[in-house]
């Protein structure tokens, strides 16, 4: 018999709900041992409703476990704490974006996975689907040469969240999320930015492999919203290329709430375009390569479980399920974090 792979949860809260622990549960491997949040009502509710002999408001009852895997899903602040903890602890750890709101914590995290011999994964949904893995190996085949400009947009339905009037369209509704969570800045980070733009980023950072080292940014609050619901900068990369990134909270309803999401990149020997909301992979190079990927109809639409099922399946002995690994991760906190700091000041940031 198969010894089942030990679940344990830090942080449930209504993401967690709504797209973790219906994938966990799916998967036969998995055994749900314990649950942690803040607030007894919701935590016993969950023990309940998922099947968690033990639930606790200390999370460290949950590593007392000795879980196989972990899904760190608290709030940004204490992703550093609760991951490195449960990395310490012996487990595999899936933990929520943004990784960590400091660059330093984040790459803690990746030297602390790297000496306990742990994977440590980032939760970027679409990096895990077949359609932007399909595009990643096109770029290994065909790659185009120096990034010389980047160009990252998106827009999701965020603007009822960010500016506590409401939630996400695919919030738990046993689960409400907690306005701190998302527009405390001491808590979140940030709005758009740390909330959407860290998927972005780390759809981009995932197909080039340049980092970013200087940002000019602006954030706009209508609304009178408690943090920024739309984002821009300008960046420049580690190889010498430029780009620009944008975002915005769009309108309920908007497209039937599909996020917007496209990297386009142009290198010193090709281009191309990954658009999730158009189902596009396109590559181009004048040596002759023009390659549009044949893609089905809503191959570009998020991959709630994609995460939680690369956890397992990396639990079951197969690193490569783990396509948004903690370097990744740190690259998009450094990135974030040159965006804040120039929206802070006004004047670019440079790392």
């Amino acid at each position: 018999m198969v010894k089942p792979i030990r679940l344990g949860v830090i942080g449930a809260g209504s993401w967690a709900v709504a797209a973790h622990l219906p994938a966990l549960k799916a998967r036969t491997e998995v055994e749900f041992v314990a649950v942690n949040r803040q607030g007894p009502a919701l935590l016993e509710k969950i023990r309940e409703d998922w099947g968690f002999p033990l639930a606790s408001e200390d999370y460290e009852d949950v590593l007392e476990q000795a879980p196989d895997i972990v899904v760190v899903s608290s709030p940004s602040r204490f992703h550093h704490a609760h991951a490195k903890a449960a990395l310490e602890a012996g487990a595999h750890v899936l933990c929520e974006k943004p990784m960590t709101i400091d660059p330093a914590d984040a790459w803690d995290l990746v030297e602390t996975a790297r000496r306990v011999e742990r994977q440590l994964l980032v939760s970027f949904g679409w990096n895990y689907m077949p359609m932007v893995r399909q595009a990643v190996q096109l770029l290994r085949e065909h790659p185009i040469g120096t990034l010389e400009h980047l160009t990252v947009h998106m827009s999701s339905a965020t603007r009822e969240l960010l500016s506590n009037t409401g939630a996400y369209p695919d919030a738990s509704p046993d689960s409400v999320p907690e306005q701190a969570t998302w527009t405390d800045p001491e808590v979140s980070g940030g709005g758009y930015g740390q909330a959407q733009l860290s998927h972005a980023l780390g759809l981009a950072l995932g197909l080039v492999p340049d980092a970013v080292t200087e940002a000019f940014a602006v954030g706009g609050s209508p609304m009178e919203a408690p943090v920024e619901l739309h984002a821009a900068a300008t960046l420049r990369f580690s190889g010498g290329g430029v780009g620009v990134l944008s975002g915005g909270s769009n309108h309920v309803g908007a497209s039937n709430n599909k996020h917007e999401l496209e990297v386009r990149a142009i290198g010193s020997e090709g281009q191309f375009i990954v658009d999730v909301h158009r189902d596009l992979v396109w590559l181009y190079k004048p040596s002759g390569v023009d390659i549009k990927l044949d893609l089905p109809e809503g191959a570009g639409s998020y991959a709630m479980r994609g995460p939680a099922n690369a956890l397992v399946d990396v639990a079951l002995g197969d690193p490569t399920a783990n396509t948004a690994p903690g370097d990744l991760g740190a690259r998009t906190v450094e990135a974030l974090a040159l965006v804040y700091a120039s929206m802070r000041t006004g004047r670019p940031a440079r790392g």
